[in-house]
């Protein structure tokens, strides 16, 4: 009995990316579909979950993907929309990478140490990783705030995340470095979750910020998001700091994205997405 997971993207081209770390993940054919709405995937989850026997359905696997993760929201409850009694796959749900970095990130932020009552704060964190940042961050106790230019957006994200969390967040419009610098005062935990190629802290401004504690940057390509930071660090010392780069918890991203495909076929009715992606990261976390 073949593994077969198919993968519902938003965008029009479906991630190569996500179909990769998919046949690593252990499934032995993908069936990658582009421009999945709301509206239009129910005869897909109908293809999957109408065919095979009971016994059989662990074998087939749902992923759902793409950079927008409100359209994305939208195809999971659509697909889950159309589960009943034993009529049901499992699927799991990392639109734009958003769960499996963000619980990767997460997951070296508190390995060994408590995060309850710490500031943290998210730069440039409206969008999908940022945003599942935050959720996280709350959930381990810590007071946290999202940054980003325009404060409609990011006060738009906090809404989303208490929404779909129940977790208040702290909207911070600030379009600067130096803004962005100003709401870390007071802060322990800081993590950058901006776009490729723009620099959102210099390394200054945190190396002289005397409250931080640990400092994380999302950003693999140069510029750094936040300057000083290695892309490989992972735990490294600096002035009197914890760092950690995207590829320092990016092994930690890419073996949970396979893990996580994996046990979507140990089982029928497995539902992966923020909190149960993250409660894996963390028993995977320095293993």
């Amino acid at each position: 009995m073949k593994k077969l997971l198919y993968q519902f993207d938003t965008d029009p081209h479906p991630s190569v990316f996500d179909n990769v770390v998919g046949f690593d993940g252990g499934a032995d054919r993908i069936t990658a579909y582009g421009g999945v709405n709301a509206g239009n995937v129910g005869g897909l989850v109908e293809g999957a979950i109408f065919t095979r026997s009971p016994k059989d359905k662990k074998n087939t696997a749902i992923f759902v993907g793409g950079s927008n993760m409100p359209q994305g929201e939208s195809v999971l409850a659509a697909i889950r929309a159309k589960f009943f009694a034993k009529f049901r796959v499992s699927v799991m749900f990392d639109c734009n990478g958003s769960n499996t970095t963000a619980a990767a990130a997460v997951a070296w932020l508190t390995h060994g140490r408590a995060l309850a009552g710490k500031r943290a704060v998210v730069l440039a964190g409206s969008g999908p990783v940022g945003q599942r940042a935050a959720a996280l961050l709350a959930r381990e106790g810590a007071q946290v705030a999202i940054t980003g230019r325009k404060h409609a957006v990011v006060q738009g994200a906090c809404e989303a995340v208490k929404a779909r969390f129940g977790t208040h967040i702290e909207a911070i419009e600030a379009p600067t470095n130096d803004d962005r610098a100003a709401a870390l005062e007071g802060a322990q935990v800081v993590l950058a979750t901006g776009a490729s190629g723009i620099t959102l802290l210099e390394a200054k401004q945190w190396q002289e910020n005397p409250s931080l504690e640990l400092i994380a940057d999302a950003n693999a390509a140069p510029p750094a998001g936040i300057v000083g930071v290695g892309s490989s660090d992972r735990g490294a010392s600096s002035h009197g700091k914890i760092l950690f780069g995207a590829l320092g918890f990016g092994a930690l991203k890419l073996a949970l994205h396979r893990a996580c495909i994996a046990r979507l076929f140990e089982q029928n009715d497995l539902l992966l997405d923020a909190e149960e992606i993250y409660g894996i990261a963390k028993g995977m976390v320095a293993t």
